[in-house]
């Protein structure tokens, strides 16, 4: 899908743009790339993806339009649209200025940190207000099946975690908490490397195309998997951001329950999708292991208070 040139034969509103050049970050499937007006200034971001997709992405489209009537801050959508003689689908959405908060965080002040983290706590109670299907199937059957799943790849992969018994059990004796618990619209990779950071504030959210429909807790678990370890005080503040304060217990037996099923699915995802990078998934999902003491504590050892 290397096409920087082509795009402006294809996509008549990319004709007088500058320079298209691919973004190489992250670990999605589609091709992106980033596009800058004719005086060099970024303008929008083109993602592309292989039109067989297009269905699924028309509805991410108009997700992002929904995440507009929200006033959520995000990418705002610009165009999409389908290319049949190439075989290719994109969808163009504003650019949004700034660096990932997983470079822009640690070289801030702890407090400048915490705002931003109470920040993107409020802006993902607001997508959690987006709409949800009338036939999505109950939360507890679609989550029980993941259970099920990641359990056999677990054990396919032939790789062992340090303390894995411990999460096994902890997951087995949890998966009860789940029962009856409602489903919300998800971002579902709400972390640090698609928050965007400028000028010491949260700039916007990026990447919605891992959308889905689930509990409103289970959002949480890249944050601690991911964004706790760039920042603390980023973390703990969205916790308390999309709380309004403190949760309670019953957050905090949720969120330990789906970190650790991140934990177990990591392992085999790791070793099929980047292989290379085993080593420091294991190094990774260890320390969660340690904060939760072997989950015999649901909430981690880095929460203050």
């Amino acid at each position: 899908m290397d096409h920087p040139r082509a795009w402006r034969r294809w996509i008549p509103l990319l004709s007088g743009c500058g320079e298209i050049e691919p973004i190489l970050k992250g670990y999605s499937d589609d091709a992106k790339y980033l596009v800058s007006d004719s005086e060099g200034k970024p303008r929008y971001v083109l993602r592309a993806y292989g039109i067989e997709q297009a269905g699924t992405k028309a509805r991410e489209y108009g997700i992002l339009e929904e995440m507009k009537e929200l006033d959520v801050l995000c990418s705002r959508p610009v165009q999409a649209g389908s290319l049949p003689d190439q075989g290719l689908g994109y969808m163009l959405v504003t650019y949004i200025e700034g660096e990932e908060a997983s470079e822009a965080l640690p070289r801030l002040p702890v407090g400048k940190q915490e705002s931003i983290g109470l920040h993107a706590g409020r802006e993902l109670r607001k997508i959690h207000r987006a709409g949800v299907p009338a036939d999505v199937e109950p939360w507890q059957d679609r989550i029980l099946a993941r259970y099920r799943k990641y359990m056999q790849e677990y054990e396919a992969c032939g790789i062992r975690l340090d303390r894995g018994d411990e999460l096994l059990k902890f997951l087995q004796e949890h998966i009860g908490l789940t029962e009856g618990r409602p489903s919300v619209f998800q971002h579902h990779d709400y972390h640090v490397g698609n928050l965007i950071v400028h000028d010491g504030a949260l700039a916007g959210i990026i990447d919605f195309n891992r959308y889905g429909w689930g509990d409103s807790v289970q959002e949480f678990a890249k944050a601690g998997f991911f964004s706790a370890e760039t920042s603390v005080p980023f973390t703990a503040g969205q916790i308390r951001g999309y709380h309004d304060g403190e949760p309670d217990d019953g957050f905090w037996q949720l969120y330990a329950f789906y970190i650790g099923l991140v934990c177990l699915s990591s392992v085999p995802w790791i070793v099929r999708v980047r292989p290379a990078e085993t080593a420091d998934m294991l190094k990774r999902i260890g320390k969660v292991i340690d904060d939760h003491e072997g989950f015999s504590r649901c909430k981690p050892l880095w929460y203050p208070g």
